[in-house]
C-alpha cells in the first residue's frame, strides 16, 4: 500500500495528482467532496466492524472518542448496533460522542488501578453485556479494561495502535475465550462507505471541526491545529 506524501511519495499537498483510474470511486451528486475525503479514517470502522460481525445483535463499547473512535460508533449503529458506549479520558470528546448518538458514555482516568471500578462503572452504563469491545486507542490500560469488560464468548477488536508492546490479562480473558482480533486499515470499504454517506446512513459532516484555505500560513496553522489536539477533531483544507 502506498499513501501520497510519505517519501518517496509525493502528493499530499499538490492540486492536482495522476492516480490509477481503477483505484478512484466517483462521488454522488449528494455527497461533497468532504465527505469523500472522510471516507479515509471511515474505512477502518467499516473494516473493524466486519472484522467484528457487527450486528442488529451486539452491544458495542468504544474505547477512545478521538477521530478514529468516533467514526466507529458511526459505523456501528449504521450496521445495527443497539447499543453503543464510548470511554476516553477526555470530557470534551466524550460530549462529542453523545452529540453523534451513543447511548452511554463514561469518562475514565489513565491509572491502571482504576480498572476494576471503571470496569463495574461501563457495565452499569451499558445495562447488558458487552458483546464487541474496539480499542481504539491501543494502551495497555485501554486493552486491559477492553479485555475485562467483555462477556464471555464475546470479542475485543484491536484497532489503535498506540502501543508495539502492552501488559494485558490475557490468560483471565482466554479463559472466557474471548477472541482478540486485529484491524489494521482496511480492504474493500470504498464502495459501502459512498453508499453509507449517500443514503444517510452516516454524517460525518460534525467530524469536520476547522477548514483552512491552501497558503503556505493557512496550511501550517492547519497543522498546528491538527497536531495541538484540543477540540479539533477533523481539520479540512479547501482548495
Amino acid at each position: 500500500m502506498k499513501f501520497f506524501g510519505l517519501p518517496p511519495f509525493h502528493g499530499s499537498l499538490a492540486r492536482q495528482i495522476v492516480h490509477p483510474a481503477f483505484l478512484c470511486f466517483k462521488l454522488p451528486d449528494n455527497v461533497s467532496l468532504e465527505e469523500g475525503a472522510l471516507c479515509e479514517p471511515l474505512s477502518v470502522a467499516v473494516h473493524a466492524c466486519r472484522r467484528g460481525n457487527i450486528s442488529p445483535e451486539t452491544n458495542v463499547l468504544v474505547m477512545g472518542a478521538g477521530p478514529i473512535g468516533l467514526v466507529t460508533l458511526l459505523a456501528a449503529r449504521a450496521f445495527g448496533a443497539p447499543r453503543i458506549v464510548t470511554v476516553d479520558v477526555d470530557g470534551n470528546r466524550l460530549s462529542v460522542a453523545k452529540e453523534l448518538g451513543a447511548d452511554g458514555v463514561v469518562e475514565v482516568s489513565t491509572n491502571m488501578q482504576d480498572i476494576p471500578k471503571e470496569v463495574e462503572t461501563i457495565c452499569n452504563v451499558m445495562g447488558a453485556k458487552v458483546d464487541v469491545s474496539f480499542d481504539c486507542a491501543g494502551l495497555s490500560k485501554t486493552m486491559s479494561t477492553a479485555l475485562s469488560v467483555t462477556r464471555a464468548g464475546g470479542k475485543v477488536c484491536l484497532v489503535g495502535l498506540g502501543h508495539n508492546e502492552m501488559t494485558v490479562p490475557l490468560t483471565p480473558a482466554a479463559a472466557r475465550e474471548v477472541d482478540v482480533i486485529g484491524v489494521f486499515r482496511y480492504e474493500n470499504t470504498w464502495p459501502l462507505c459512498i453508499e453509507l454517506l449517500r443514503s444517510g446512513k452516516i454524517d460525518v459532516k460534525p467530524l469536520i471541526t476547522h477548514r483552512f484555505g491552501f497558503s503556505q500560513k493557512e496550511i501550517e496553522e492547519a497543522f498546528e491545529t491538527s497536531a495541538g489536539g484540543g477540540n479539533a477533531i477533523k481539520v479540512m483544507f479547501n482548495l
